[in-house]
């Protein structure tokens, strides 16, 4: 109850999140439900209004948050609005490279069942035609992406090298 309290209190007063700080934090989240939670809470004050990155993030942040519900219905809901979120971001920005990238490393990680799997290789293919042109900050973080990722082969990851 107390770390719901302080989690409620810090997401209250803290505002929107810088994208530096969640680009830090988005790889990690995924490896416990702390991290998945953290990440939740930090982008819980990000609304439809703000930065589109930022929402793209946010609907990750719905999606993994889904993983971790114990309710099957709840899950189920949860997912379907991150899928629509996601979705709805990605629509409004077709050319931004990074929400390419979070759909795919969430289409990457969640089970077939889920059917969320249908733009894996439309993104990678969109990463790899526009990674050359992106700033020096968004190339590495991309980077770091494509080399951990499940999606993209050995010979398929030598662009970013």
């Amino acid at each position: 109850m107390k770390l719901l309290l302080t989690l409620f209190l810090w997401v209250s007063f803290a505002g929107t999140p810088d994208l530096a700080s969640i680009r830090k934090m988005y790889s990690d989240v995924a490896k416990s439900e702390s991290n998945a939670k953290e990440f939740v809470a930090k982008l819980a004050g990000v609304s439809n209004s703000d930065d589109k990155i930022l929402v793209a993030y946010k609907a990750a942040s719905i999606l993994l948050e889904s993983k971790f519900e114990k309710k099957i219905g709840t899950k189920i809901d949860r997912f379907k609005e991150g899928a629509k979120l996601l979705e709805a971001t990605i629509k409004s920005d077709p050319s931004n490279i990074e929400m390419r990238m979070i759909r795919l490393s969430v289409q990457e990680d969640v089970p077939g069942i889920t059917g969320y799997k249908k733009n894996i290789k439309e993104d990678k293919k969109f990463i790899t035609t526009y990674y050359a042109s992106q700033s020096a900050a968004l190339k590495d973080y991309l980077k770091d992406f494509v080399l951990q990722s499940k999606s993209f082969s050995e010979k398929e990851k030598q662009f970013v090298k």
